[in-house]
This record gives structure tokens, C-alpha cells and sequence, in this order.
């Protein structure tokens, strides 16, 4: 067994036990990279920045200095987001060559906590997008079935974690580019509150709705490095006073399926299953009967609004993004991608009445989103309708119907991206071509820990997170 295929707990007893080092990890790390560099997880790594911080670790262990699990282990960092002395590119040629002189603030925040920076991830092109087929870094692909896509915009992320390279990796969040890459690579994926997470030294795309947040094997994992990474930040103004309850201590390490039970799940009815692929809906389906037998609960509710939601998501998503780069879409058109470039000019057709319309839109929905779940802990939906399209997918089928991939993808993660709400994507099985099926976890905001309690409960009692891709 690779031993970045194991959990940061395992990884952390055994470097405290002496069964292994942070350089030894590291050294697997790199290697596990370049053997799988036909996968294109990586636009850049930092051998030796690695191996010294692994050294540092090494050192700071022997001494008493312990910073946590993660101490001494393998983390990357997707391309839009800085570490000091490296560029960040957000996978464009577009940012200019000058690398950053500060960390991201999750990037200091790591490094607080002794995890070791191995190199950044490959995106789809300043994150506009859901295939990470990028012509500027290489077209990432699916350990899988490499003939098909890791997801968008944090697909490298996505990789890096399910193929073993590294035991945890950032990704930013807009509409779904932590969640989708989660479920079509088999992997454990958050996207936190809006303001949970600090977004300073972070490529921006849609502003209103960015956030930064964790891949990792298992819902654990995923909660260590979002408890690592959130809270106010004074570099960012948007980021949240709120009260950070840690949850990795509140998950108990050899289980905890106790905890689901009088959990109360809601289900969106004549929505949340119907209208994708048959093996998706059966994973889910399977995965709420697993939960119900544990002790939860599952009412469906209605919550209005959620057929129109993603046409709302994709004006602001469309439009946010192209204010920010209308200078450079007027000067230098030809440097974007084809298909970022089209969201681009897309973005600048709208009105402002429309953009302001589908704000009001999003507020509404909010409203009435809470109200659904005012008796609720946490909504269920397929993370996606579908599994991992071939490469060059511009479409999808879905009951008889040809969607759009963009509109496709947005289908449930839009709940929380437009609420602002956390979001869980956990694996629940493979279809019938050996890939990975996502189940999304939603809760309330600044209420991740309830998420990642169902995610790791679920675990505890299913085998699903621990399927390895054929690579």
C-alpha cells in the first residue's frame, strides 16, 4: 500500500511511532508525482522546498514541538492560490511572472499547523470551468479512466489526492469546483460557509461566492485541514467573526456511526433524485438506506425556487467574473482559453437588472431554503447528476434530455453555493463503468461540523472512501 493512501490519523501515529518520517512521506510524494505525471495533477512541485520544510518538521518532532497531525505531511495547493516565493498563475498566462511575495493566509495557516507544501495543483483556466482540460497547463486526467475528466476547477486537487501523491490538497470553491472534482475522483471534498475561510492571496473569480477549501481521502481528513484553515482573517474583509468549533476532535477515530442517529436528513422532493444517471441515483438511494438503518431520519421537504436556482447561479457566476477581467478580455482576447473566453463574453451580455434580479433571486432562495430546513440537520443530494464525461463532453444526457455541462454540473451543488452553505461531497459507490459515484451533505451556515459528522459517520460505517483508482 502506498502510505499516502492512508489517513492523516495513520500517517500522524506513524511518524510518531518511528515507522516513518515527514522526509520519507515527502520523498514518496514527489516520486508518486512524477511516476503519474501523465495525469497532469501538477503544474509545478517544490522538491526541495518540501524536503527542507520535511527536515524542519523532522526536527521541530524530535524536540517536543508537535503542531498536530498534520505536522510533517504532504499538502498541495491549487494554482490560484499563493505561496510566497512561487508564482501563482491560476493555470492562465494572463497573471503576469511575478511570483508572490506573501502566503495566502490558508497557505500560513498550513504551515502553522507543520503541514509541508509539496507544489500546486493544475485548474481549469482561472477557475472558469469544470473539466480541468486547460491548454495552457495540460488536460488533467481522471485516475480513474484517464479518457475521462477529474471535474473543475480544482481537478488537479482532485487527482493529487485520489491518486496517492499527497494526503491533502486546496481547492476553491465558486459553484462546485471543490464538491464536483470530489465525487468524479472518489475523494472527500468541503466547501465551507462563505466567510468561513479566508480568501486573502486568492485568485479571485466570482466574489460573492468564492471560497477556499480541503480534498482529502476521508471526511475526517477533510475536517482537520478546514480546522487548520477557518476563521476571521484580517486580510479579508468578508471573512466571518463567528465562533470556529473545531470538528476533527468531535469525530471519533475508531467509528462513530452512533452519531446518526435522530439525525434528521431532508430530501428535496421530485428533485434531489430524479433526473440523473440511473447508477447515480441508485448510490444515493443505497446511501440513505444505509443512514436511515443507522438511526436517521429522512423527510422530504419542498424548497422553492430550486428549479430556477442554477439560472440564477449562472448569471452571477457569468457576470462577477467578467468584471473582473474586462480590461484584459478588451486587450488581450486571445490569451484566454476558447471556452473561457466564451464564459467570458457571455458575462458581459448580461444587464445589470439581471444581475441585481438574480441577487434578489439568491437572497429569496436563501430565505426559503432556511425555512425548509428549520427542522432539519443537513440535505442530502447527489453531489452530481451524472459520473465523469469522456474528455471534450460538452453535454450530457439526462432523463432523455440533452443539458449543457456547465448547467449539469451546477445542478445541486448551486444549493450551497448560492445559500452560502457548507457542503460535503463524500463517495457512495461506482456505476456500472467503475466510477466514482459523490453524495453532497449540505448544512447550515457556520455549521460545518454537523457536515463533516454525518460525512464521517457515514464512513464509519461504509467501505466506499476506501476504493483506490486502477492507476
Amino acid at each position: 500500500m502506498n502510505d499516502l493512501d492512508r489517513t492523516v490519523a495513520e500517517l500522524a501515529r506513524m511518524i510518531r511511532d518511528g515507522s516513518t518520517t515527514p522526509t520519507t512521506l515527502v520523498e514518496q510524494s514527489v516520486v508518486r508525482i512524477d511516476d503519474l505525471a501523465d495525469l497532469a495533477a501538477f503544474v509545478s512541485v517544490d522538491r526541495d522546498g518540501a524536503l527542507a520544510a520535511a527536515a524542519h518538521a523532522e526536527s521541530e518532532l524530535a524536540t517536543g514541538l508537535d503542531r498536530g497531525p498534520l505536522h510533517g505531511l504532504p499538502v498541495a495547493v491549487k494554482d490560484n492560490i499563493d505561496v510566497a516565493g512561487q508564482h501563482t498563475r491560476a493555470g492562465s498566462v494572463l497573471l503576469g511572472d511575478r511570483p508572490a511575495t506573501d502566503d495566502a493566509t490558508v497557505v500560513t495557516r498550513l504551515r502553522q499547523r507543520g503541514a509541508v507544501i509539496v507544489g500546486r495543483t493544475n485548474m481549469h483556466e482561472l477557475a472558469w470551468g469544470g473539466t480541468t482540460d486547460n491548454p495552457h497547463t495540460g488536460r488533467a486526467r481522471n485516475p480513474w479512466d484517464r479518457e475521462r475528466v477529474p471535474a473543475g476547477s480544482s481537478g488537479g486537487s482532485g487527482i493529487a489526492v485520489a491518486a496517492g501523491m499527497v494526503v491533502a490538497a486546496l481547492g476553491t470553491d465558486t459553484g462546485g469546483s471543490v464538491r464536483l472534482p470530489a465525487s468524479v475522483n472518489g475523494v472527500s471534498g468541503l466547501r465551507p460557509t462563505i466567510g468561513r475561510v479566508s480568501n486573502a492571496g486568492v485568485v479571485p473569480l466570482a466574489w460573492t461566492m468564492d471560497t477556499v477549501g480541503p480534498l482529502a481521502r476521508t471526511a475526517a481528513d477533510a475536517a482537520l485541514v478546514h480546522d487548520a484553515i477557518a476563521g476571521w482573517d484580517r486580510r479579508d474583509r468578508t471573512t466571518r467573526r463567528e465562533p470556529v468549533h473545531p470538528a476533527w476532535p468531535n469525530l471519533p477515530p475508531d467509528g462513530g456511526a452512533e452519531m446518526l442517529s435522530g439525525l434528521r436528513i431532508g430530501i428535496i422532493a421530485d428533485y434531489a433524485l430524479v433526473g440523473n444517471q440511473p447508477d447515480v441515483a441508485s448510490a444515493v438511494r443505497a446511501a440513505l438506506d444505509t443512514l436511515a438503518e443507522a438511526g436517521a431520519s429522512i423527510e422530504e421537504i419542498t424548497v422553492p425556487g430550486v428549479d430556477e436556482l442554477v439560472d440564477a447561479q449562472l448569471v452571477v457566476d457569468a457576470v462577477e467574473p467578467s468584471a473582473m477581467h474586462i480590461d484584459l478580455l478588451r486587450t488581450r482576447p486571445r490569451d484566454y482559453g476558447d471556452d473561457v473566453r466564451t464564459h467570458l463574453e457571455i458575462g458581459l451580455r448580461y444587464t445589470g437588472v439581471e444581475y441585481v434580479q438574480a441577487q434578489r433571486f439568491r437572497a429569496w432562495f436563501r430565505d426559503g431554503l432556511l425555512a425548509a430546513m428549520r427542522h432539519l440537520d443537513v440535505l442530502v443530494t447527489p453531489t452530481l447528476p451524472f459520473t465523469a464525461l469522456p474528455h471534450g463532453a460538452e453535454s450530457v444526457e439526462l432523463d432523455g434530455r440533452s443539458t449543457s455541462l456547465t448547467a449539469a454540473n451546477m445542478r445541486y451543488t448551486a444549493i450551497g453555493s448560492m445559500a452560502g452553505f457548507p457542503g460535503l461531497s463524500v463517495p457512495v459507490g461506482l456505476d456500472r463503468d467503475g466510477l466514482p459515484v459523490g453524495m453532497l451533505i449540505t448544512g447550515r451556515a457556520f455549521d460545518e461540523t454537523t457536515v463533516l459528522r454525518v460525512g464521517h459517520a457515514y464512513q464509519a460505517v461504509t467501505e466506499h472512501h476506501r476504493l483506490l483508482p486502477p492507476v
